[in-house]
């Protein structure tokens, strides 16, 4: 499995052959550090937990210092489930970076989308609004009825006005279009989640 933490960028176009351009987004993917390795046998699944990016070791809690010792001081940890344990390639102190992702690899990503704060219904979820005609001028983003007939309450579930984004968004069959291995740097196809600086997990497939 191949895997690797970054940050977005931003989004740029990308020209093939036949001169067609792609919307594509510049991610930063510097090298992680595996901080821990997982098995079936002692913690009952399979996982390597990685961590990057450096903080001041001011700001580690003691009880991560002791989890990383020798291997730096880590801003990010995240953990990768895996399908069976992991083999001597990844045992503990191993880095990751971009070498083993090449163009027109199929990946997918995680990450947390833009906040948008509190929203009404016709930003939240899409709804057209009422109508300014007939004596309602005031109702173009109003949700309309809520209620429930004779229950006398609003259903669970009922779409309305509410906190919006910083949710935990995947985007699967993403094409690699350029990846700069020297620079840690990475091109993908579309767009990704989350505002520029946002902490990405890219997973390849096998």
């Amino acid at each position: 499995m191949k895997f690797i933490l970054g940050h977005k960028q931003g989004m740029t176009q990308i020209f093939d052959d036949a001169g067609r351009a792609h919307a594509a987004t510049i991610v930063s993917a510097s090298p992680v550090v595996v901080t821990q390795v997982k098995s079936k046998a002692t913690d009952g699944y399979s996982a390597i937990q990685v961590g990057a990016g450096t903080r001041k070791a001011k700001r580690i809690g003691k009880a991560q210092q002791g989890h990383f010792k020798d291997l730096g001081s880590f801003a990010h940890l995240k953990e990768m489930r895996l399908t069976q344990d992991a083999d001597e390639s990844m045992a503990r102190g191993t880095s990751i970076d971009l070498s083993a992702f090449a163009e027109g690899d199929i990946v997918r990503i995680s990450g947390i989308s833009k906040a948008k704060g509190f929203q009404g219904v016709v930003k939240r979820h899409g709804f057209a609004g009422g109508p300014r005609s007939h004596g309602q001028k005031h109702s173009e983003r109003e949700p309309g009825s809520i209620g429930a007939g004779g229950y006398q309450r609003v259903f669970k579930g009922r779409r309305m006005a509410g906190r919006t984004g910083a949710d935990l968004v995947t985007v699967k069959n993403l094409k690699v279009l350029k990846v700069d291995a020297a620079n840690n740097m990475i091109v993908i196809s579309g767009a990704i989640p989350g505002r520029r600086g946002t902490l990405l997990v890219i997973e390849g497939k096998n």
